[in-house]
């Protein structure tokens, strides 16, 4: 009977003292890699006024992202969880911290334009390197603290900690970079970064239960071929893949509050916020109202609404309009991300997390960097507000192909997708 109550409190994930501190550790890395991002992406737009040069900073991430994260993820499986995060986050620390310095007026001027904007690349590369690491090690560390009849639960309280910091992330970026200079916001960075890095020793070390079966390759080999034959996970992983990918338009932010709706970096952080206030809005009722009754229809009206309130957005002129549409994304953004990671964490052995998690990562956390560099290119090619109606566009055909593709998933039962 106690065990029922648990799995229908909503607050029952945060009963579990490690959880938490797993979720102030991702809270303040997240907040300060968000406002580092907007930070960064305003502060080259207008040395470059060139929106290629925004997508070029997503591309400097997503590479080694995904290069490496195979890897990552066979290492986050044989290594001690908690040495490996420290490290990770120590490493990102280390990039925020040179990102200061070389922004540093006296600095700057030295370095001059062309080797300023060269090293900042070369410390998001860093960054995105650093990523191909965290993922798969964060995504095991969770698992191991929270029994598995409250996943669900947990996804949804992690994600919402992520789009939390999310929102207050792009607005302070704003309003501090508005009035406070990028010195001082890199500052207040690094306090986060330093925050989550202090974090990562709360965690009790764990033997890893990897057990070798062979080389590398037959290792990695493994996870990727339980990705593959999982027809539930090939699809979700797809269909995020090319639905972030085209409708990743939010990156031309900047683009769109200087040249269409002619507002400053107060409004900026508006704009970028809107979406994560959306989507922790959402996750907050999803708490209480899971979509996961019949979830991979709730992910395919999930993708549509995402497209549509893409394109809406692209089309708007109006500064309030377009806050409402970027809220509107980020709701039905966070409802496919609650779908996804609860379908991931489910269907995953333990011994395999980190590789599937590498996998995962390759489809879903690098899709934004690259749908960032496909915005930045289009827009370049087309201007900014046909690319985005572009993006949106492409992403109802992405979900309108994969419906069809996967008619027989969607009358499918939580239920059923764990016993498949």
């Amino acid at each position: 009977m106690e065990s029922n109550n648990l799995k229908k409190d909503p607050y029952v994930a945060l009963k579990f003292p490690e959880f938490r501190s797993f979720l102030v550790m991702r809270f303040f890395l997240t907040i300060g890699y968000q406002i580092q991002g907007v930070v960064l992406g305003w502060y080259i737009y207008n040395l470059t006024k060139d929106p290629l040069s925004l997508g070029l900073i997503g591309l400097c991430e997503a590479v080694p992202a995904i290069g490496i994260a195979l890897y990552g993820g066979y290492i986050a499986d044989k290594s001690n969880k908690k040495t490996l995060l420290n490290r990770v986050v120590g490493v990102i620390l280390f990039a925020s911290i040179v990102l200061y310095i070389v922004t540093l007026p006296a600095v700057t001027v030295y370095l001059g334009q062309s080797l300023l904007i060269t090293t900042i690349y070369i410390m998001v590369f860093v960054i995105g390197m650093a990523r191909g690491f965290y993922a798969p090690t964060s995504f095991s560390i969770m698992a191991m603290i929270i029994p598995r009849e409250h996943y669900p639960n947990s996804s949804t309280w992690n994600s919402s900690a992520w789009q939390t910091a999310s929102i207050v992330g792009p607005a302070l970026g704003g309003l501090l970079y508005g009035f406070a200079g990028i010195n001082h916001t890199f500052i207040f960075v690094l306090i986060c970064i330093s925050i989550s890095f202090i974090g990562t020793f709360f965690f009790k070390s764990r033997p890893s239960t990897f057990v070798k079966t062979g080389s590398i390759y037959k290792s990695l080999s493994e996870g990727l071929k339980f990705v593959f034959k999982t027809k539930i996970l090939v699809g979700a992983l797809s269909l995020d893949l090319f639905s972030v990918f085209f409708g990743g338009a939010v990156a031309l932010i900047p683009v769109v509050a200087t040249e269409v709706l002619h507002v400053g970096a107060t409004e900026f952080g508006m704009l970028r916020a809107a979406p994560a206030v959306g989507a922790v809005l959402t996750m907050l009722l999803m708490t209480r109202f899971s979509p996961m009754g019949k979830p991979w229809r709730n992910l395919l009206f999930a993708v549509t609404g995402f497209g549509v309130s893409i394109i809406c957005y692209g089309l708007s002129t109006n500064f309030y309009l377009t806050l409402f549409f970027l809220f509107l994304e980020g709701a039905f953004d966070s409802i496919s991300v609650i779908i996804r990671s609860t379908i991931l964490q489910l269907v995953t052995p333990d011994e395999m997390r980190g590789r599937v998690s590498a996998v995962n990562s390759m489809f879903i956390g690098s899709s934004n960097e690259i749908g960032q560099f496909e915005s930045g290119l289009t827009a370049k090619l087309m201007r900014t507000v046909p690319a985005i109606v572009f993006g949106g566009s492409m992403t109802l055909f992405v979900a309108a192909v994969t419906w069809y593709k996967t008619k027989k998933l969607v009358p499918m039962s939580l239920e059923d997708i764990s016993n498949s």
